[in-house]
């Protein structure tokens, strides 16, 4: 296959990976950046090899299977495993779909100087309406065209002017104090990129996508681009906060923080900058949140439904979801939550629920009923079972830090 071709074939893993720079992801960046500096920029390293294996790993299970993971759940393991799985998804997806709509909201609020109040209701509508109504190659062309928009977060970076020898220091030596700022920042920041609407979506384009044998190499190559791409972006943001935010003491509490407040110390450009890429990671994110929804549902019930099928009698179950989802997240952004706090939650959230999805992911790749004889590498294998343990100790140590010592 010539590279001309591979080229044109990349998608589906770049839209995957790079919908974890949603804006949950930022916020909770944005957050750990003002609060720990550079102090977090090390877990990056560990993170780069965990998220290209969660994702090769979802991509080989797409590709060799042909359905979702949550199909593979149902039927290997039944149909209550299913309905755990599906309950662990929704719930974190409903939450981060709210704080996704506020902090897009929030980011248009930015741009021009009106409530992010106003700006809900719109977006919701505008992205619920490209979702239900475009199909499934539609949606990815949109969905790799924004992803342009993201090297706003690796310019903004240069624009707040870091300490280029500290940050290196920081990213290559670890260093973790142990209290409950550094666990609950590193228990975010892993749940909000470790996310599992990304991999229950990397299976799920797979399955859309319908690949030849031929062309799996390619798509395992495009899961593994969207993975340091994000990774990538992840590690900017991180340098654009501390540099502007961390070093002086200011600690974000809302979405303004986050971007308004690189003006004086970064120049105005770098504000504008953090805010067009945060409203881009909300135009991606949120239909990849809410199609999932309404994907594992469908998948959970054994229900017919695609983006690709137009509303009928029978899809309109999986149409519903999606719509619903869309709605109970709009109705979480009523309850007046400062949108960087809900975005953090979130985060928190779906930490607390990754160990569990992450351990069936894991199993279902080295089950041979699963897969057959196409196995997975030993050291993909090892990586994605100590990421699988290191999430569950993180969970862990939030749980016991929540519970005995705040």
């Amino acid at each position: 296959m010539g590279i001309w071709r591979w080229i044109r074939r990349l998608g589906p893993g770049l839209v995957a990976g790079a919908s974890d720079n949603d804006p949950t992801s930022v916020a909770t960046i944005a957050v750990v950046g003002s609060t720990t500096v550079y102090g977090l920029s090390w877990l990056f390293v560990l993170l780069l090899p965990v998220l290209v294996t969660v994702q090769f790993v979802s991509s080989r299970l797409g590709a060799v299977t042909g359905v979702g993971l949550e199909t593979l759940i149902r039927r290997r393991y039944g149909r209550w495993w299913a309905v755990i799985a599906m309950a662990q998804v929704v719930v974190v997806n409903v939450v981060t779909l709210a704080a996704d709509l506020e902090g897009g909201a929030a980011s248009v609020s930015l741009l021009t100087g009106l409530d992010w109040q106003w700006f809900v209701l719109p977006l919701t509508a505008v992205i619920g309406a490209l979702t239900v109504m475009g199909s499934y190659d539609e949606i990815e062309r949109v969905l790799r065209f924004v992803l342009l928009i993201f090297v706003a977060y690796v310019i903004a970076a240069f624009l707040a002017r870091p300490d280029w020898g500290d940050v290196l220091l920081h990213t290559v030596v670890p260093s973790f104090p142990l209290d409950g700022v550094h666990i609950t920042a590193a228990l975010a920041l892993l749940g909000s990129t470790l996310t599992s609407y990304v991999y229950f979506w990397q299976t799920i384009e797979e399955e859309e996508e319908h690949p030849p044998t031929s062309e799996r190499k390619v798509l395992e190559v495009d899961a593994v681009v969207g993975a340091v791409l994000a990774t990538v972006v992840f590690w900017f943001i991180l340098i654009t906060t501390g540099a502007a935010l961390g070093v002086h003491g200011m600690q974000v509490q809302t979405a303004a923080d986050a971007a308004a407040a690189l003006s004086p110390l970064a120049g105005p450009y770098a504000a504008i900058l953090f805010a067009i890429g945060l409203l881009a990671s909300a135009m991606l994110a949120i239909p990849v949140l809410a199609a999932t929804t309404a994907y594992v549902f469908a998948e959970a019930f054994g229900w017919r439904g695609s983006i690709n099928d137009p509303i009928s009698r029978q899809s309109w179950r999986f149409y519903t979801v999606l719509a619903g989802s869309l709605l109970i997240g709009l109705a979480l952004t009523c309850f007046g939550v400062e949108p960087i706090r809900l975005l953090y939650i979130a985060s928190i959230v779906g930490g607390l629920g990754t160990p569990v999805l992450l351990a069936l992911l894991m199993l279902l790749a080295t089950d041979r009923r699963t897969v057959g004889e196409l196995s997975l590498p030993i050291v993909v294998v090892v990586v994605g079972w100590l990421a699988t343990a290191v999430m569950g100790l993180a969970s862990a140590g939030f749980v016991v830090v929540t519970l005995f010592f705040s």
